[in-house]
């Protein structure tokens, strides 16, 4: 894991719920500390509200990284980008998340436990934990674009 980060905050739906009981055998497997939010059973449950749980614990902990797990993993990198300081990305092969990680500066990652297998998820999760953000001006520019699109002029 990324030595710049301490603990991962992992959540899930009912749909996502089977891939995070797996996601934390592989964490716990790789020494890997984390933090479930929830869901704890596959009843049905709302993912906006796992969503911002997690998105509020990793603003709240700048040494954390989050993953959360939907169907598709659309709906919850839509409702976690909507809290300012995430930068959630589904990520459906490893070069998706390198490049979240590494240019965009990533700290959630997002995952469909319809879309892909267990096995490529924790491939993915790996390579996410395991890839540092190049702090290279040009992503560090756009990267505050993002965060104040109103006035980019002033964030660079």
């Amino acid at each position: 894991m990324n030595p710049k980060y301490e603990i991962v905050c992992i959540g899930s739906d009912h749909a996502g719920y089977e891939m995070k009981e797996e996601l934390k055998k592989h964490l716990t497997q790789k020494g890997v500390k984390f933090l479930d939010l929830g869901t704890f059973s596959q009843d049905s449950i709302d993912y906006p509200d796992i969503a911002r749980e997690v998105s509020e614990k990793v603003i709240e902990d700048k040494k954390s990284l989050g993953i959360l797990i939907c169907g598709t993993g659309i709906g919850m990198m839509m409702t976690a980008n909507k809290e300012p300081g995430i930068r959630a990305a589904v990520c459906t092969h490893e070069l998706m998340a390198k490049m979240a990680r590494s240019h965009n500066d990533a700290n959630i990652l997002c995952l469909g436990s319809r879309i892909i297998a267990v096995e490529l998820a924790k491939h993915i999760t790996d390579v996410f934990l395991d890839t540092e953000f190049e702090d290279e001006e040009r992503h560090k520019k756009r990267i505050a674009k993002m965060e104040n699109p109103e006035k980019p002029e002033d964030c660079c």
